[in-house]
């Protein structure tokens, strides 16, 4: 472990299962943060061993006090360090010295408080390398593990009470925002295995955290609060380890990877945001992403009740209610989600109207007030809906039913039945309460949402979740570093000739110098063709009237020729010129546009999107952390909001999309090989012939990354 990052998750058993703590900088005030944690482990009833450490000795909380880590009777395997930033460095020496195995720094003063505060942190890492020790923090709220009563935070969450034991772990990179996860948590009745938060992240960041979790075997579910990653191969093996042992992940991201994204050179550059980058690569790896803390809860807490084997099948839902319109709000909140509605069958409709003559038969179904007269009539409406060959969900809207005695009664024995007749549907309802009937349908394994908006987002969580797990894992592919030859940032002529070599379709295409030989160019490729201006100085040739279209003849060819080098010698007199390019004039197909851009952290991403003002009006892309395969590409592409037309949307002729993922998945590949050298490589337009007829690319520009600053 010296003098390199640990692998993921590798070093943090201490930080949940130490035999001893130390906390360093204990207080008799346990409104401080050093009397906290001694307070809640004593509270609590830790069974390890506590030894408060202060200068002055003596007792802290009726405990004997230390005046250093280097004088406890035994070492501990954890310090809890809460002393000022300053005085940090000193008390971790302290500690490696005992041979404390890991230290959680809870004080803050660090990077966040300038180039000081950034120097100390640097200073803690230095120390934990050279003694093989993990140090969470600094400026973070610490671990807990509440089977074990093991506190190593200051929390307010748990000044009076601890989460009820149970399996979902949680990882967040806020205290505050982990800390409001793991109460909202407990709030909801599910149990909590072990939480951990990072703060700055000066050693354990949150892929630690994550396969921290994956690893212990009482975490069933993983929430993740994010807010940036740091270390992109550290972060998808952690999500590996955590899809490998069939724990799902889901993760609350906020704010992006990178803040302030530069202009780029190229429409890839300016189409590719960081946020997209990350959550494409949560799809690939498994990962739920969800947008808000409510939905973390909601989600979380009903996959807890519902995994391993009861997630959606599939995105169709069945909605009932006693109130037509309910039902209409329930439609709307669900369509607008991505969820289907289909029809019920015939059948379903006829045991429906059995058991309630007066319902209507639709999909809502409005069963009016009828459906809670008895328990028999609503275990056999509930029962004929659970048989639909559809195999969706049922959502059952209950209003205010389950605020009166009688009616509570008839649901709760009526939910109690259809659960043991049909252990593996999946059922959900929508009430606010109260709080004790909810946890007793809660108990059936039946998830219940506050308000109809709550159950589409969950829902629609639900069926992605179900969809990620049931995905195959991509295949991780390591390509090995490969130089490229300098003349492809020259022009796009050398671009597309690299792009040829590496199996990616270009027209034939000559570099002419003088009008006449622009002319016997034309002529061996064919009419019409295409004038462009050849410089490594411009990147957008149409701007300075560099580009002739639609040239018939060997005359319109010199003319051209003449005039887009006068363009480019008026509008850019320093570029260098290299000639103009001679390229036929490509007709028939649907534009597309495919590039690569370097992320900081996932390096390079492959993007894909639909031509002209899709991209740049609509933002109509795609991305993925390259490289990416043939099957990658062609989801990319499929998940375009505009796919429908490349798939014949009124009669059009299906275009090549098999080509286009080909070309998408080779330019990945490429782009990966040469990921030290190109920046950016934009590949605009490329048109897409009917089916069968394959793709070829327009037009190419490739940027090269900028010389490391001395």
């Amino acid at each position: 472990m010296a003098g390199h990052t640990p692998r993921p998750g590798a070093g943090l058993r201490a930080f949940f299962e130490a035999r001893a703590i130390a906390v360093i900088g204990a207080s008799d005030d346990i409104t401080k943060i050093g009397g906290r944690p001694v307070h809640m482990l004593v509270k609590y009833g830790y069974k390890g061993a506590v030894y408060p450490i202060n200068p002055k000795g003596g007792a802290i909380q009726g405990l004997p006090a230390y005046a250093s880590v280097r004088d406890t009777p035994t070492a501990p395997e954890l310090a809890i360090i809460a002393v000022p930033a300053a005085a940090t460095p000193a008390a971790l020496r302290d500690c490696a010295a005992r041979g404390v195995k890991a230290a959680i720094v809870l004080s803050s003063g660090f990077v966040e408080a300038g180039p000081l505060g950034a120097a100390l942190q640097d200073e803690l890492v230095v120390i934990a390398r050279e003694n093989e020790m993990r140090v969470l923090g600094p400026n973070c709220l610490g671990t807990v593990n509440v089977a074990d009563r093991l506190i190593g935070s200051f929390s307010i969450a748990l000044e009076e009470s601890m989460p009820p034991v149970g399996q979902v772990g949680i990882v967040s990179q806020s205290g505050n925002v982990g800390s409001h996860t793991m109460q909202s948590v407990a709030r909801r009745g599910m149990g909590v295995s072990r939480f951990i938060a990072t703060g700055n992240e000066a050693d354990v960041d949150v892929a630690d955290g994550i396969a921290a979790l994956a690893a212990d075997p009482a975490t069933r579910i993983i929430l993740c609060c994010m807010e940036t990653c740091r270390h992109a191969g550290k972060l998808i093996d952690a999500l590996c380890m955590a899809r490998e042992r069939g724990k799902p992940v889901i993760v609350l991201k906020i704010g992006s990877t990178e803040i302030g994204q530069a202009a780029a050179a190229s429409h890839t550059g300016a189409l590719t945001s960081s946020d997209a980058v990350i959550e494409a690569v949560f799809r690939r790896h498994g990962v739920l992403r969800v947008r808000s803390v409510e939905a973390l809860i909601d989600i979380g807490h009903a996959a807890s009740l519902l995994l391993p084997g009861r997630l959606p099948r599939n995105d169709a839902v069945t909605l009932v209610a006693a109130s037509g319109g309910f039902g209409i709000m329930m439609a709307d909140a669900m369509s607008e989600a991505g969820l289907a509605l289909p029809p019920l069958a015939p059948h379903t409709q006829a045991r429906i109207r059995e058991a309630v003559p007066t319902a209507s038969t639709g999909n809502p179904v409005d069963a009016s007030a009828q459906m809670s007269s008895r328990p028999d009539i609503l275990l056999k409406m509930l029962t004929a809906l659970l048989d639909d060959p559809s195999d969706g969900a049922l959502a059952l809207f209950m209003s205010l039913s389950l605020y009166n005695t009688r009616l509570r009664g008839i649901y709760l024995e009526a939910l109690a039945q259809v659960r043991a007749s049909h252990p593996d549907r999946l059922l959900l309802i929508i009430s606010q309460g109260p709080v004790e009937a909810v946890e007793k349908i809660n108990a059936l394994g039946i998830p219940v949402f506050s308000s109809i908006d709550a159950a589409a987002t969950g829902l629609a969580g639900l069926v992605r979740l179900g969809r990620l797990r049931a995905a195959d894992a991509a295949p991780r592919r390591e390509m090995a570093a490969e130089p490229v030859d300098p003349a492809v940032f020259r022009n796009e002529f050398h671009a597309k000739r690299a792009l040829a070599r590496a199996g990616i379709d270009v027209p034939q295409e000559t570099i002419a110098r003088d009008a006449d030989e622009a002319a016997r160019a034309a002529e061996a490729i064919g009419y019409p063709v295409v004038l462009k201006i050849a410089s490594e100085d411009i990147a957008h040739k149409t701007e300075v009237g560099g580009v002739a279209l639609n040239l018939a003849d060997a005359q319109s060819v010199r003319e051209a020729y003449v005039r887009v080098k006068a363009n480019a010698a008026r509008h850019a007199p320093q570029a260098r010129i290299d000639g103009v390019l001679v390229a036929p004039m490509a007709r028939g197909g649907t534009e597309m546009i495919a590039g690569i851009s370097q992320d900081p952290v996932f390096g390079p991403i492959v993007m894909v999107g639909m031509g002209g003002i899709y991209a740049e009006v609509l933002k109509d892309v795609a991305v993925q952390a390259a490289p990416v395969s043939e099957e990658e590409a062609l989801a990319m592409i499929r998940s375009l909001k505009m796919f429908a037309i490349l798939d014949g949307a009124r009669g059009q002729p299906k275009a090549d999309i098999d080509a286009a993922a080909r070309t998408v998945a080779r330019l990945s590949e490429f782009a990966y090989r040469h990921r030290g050298e190109i920046a950016e490589i934009d590949m605009n337009p490329i048109l897409v012939r009917p089916q069968g007829q394959g793709v070829v690319v327009l037009d190419a520009l490739m940027i090269p990354r900028a010389a490391p600053a001395l």
